[in-house]
């Protein structure tokens, strides 16, 4: 039986190299920082004075909703906080 011919493979050379660019990441994001840290207080002050002033402030008609309205504001610095980079 005869013998098949080897083919030799080419040399693989690589795509050329496409230029990378530099991406700055700390254009534009300065205001996540204090913004998520003021939500952060913000909704743990509001939770400490509804419990300090016996359900009386800081608005009374919510009732205990005030504690959900103290975690809606940390939840909203949770949700800030996605955008830092």
């Amino acid at each position: 039986m005869p013998k098949s011919r080897i083919r030799k493979k080419d040399d693989y050379t690589p795509p050329p190299a496409k230029q990378a660019t530099a991406i700055n990441l700390n254009v534009g994001r300065s205001w996540v920082a204090p913004v998520m840290l003021a939500l952060f207080l913000i909704g743990l002050a509001w939770i400490v004075l509804f419990y300090v002033t016996d359900t009386r402030l800081p608005i009374e008609s919510f009732g205990n909703w005030n504690i959900v309205v103290g975690f809606g504001f940390i939840a909203a610095g949770f949700v800030v906080s996605t955008q830092w980079k």
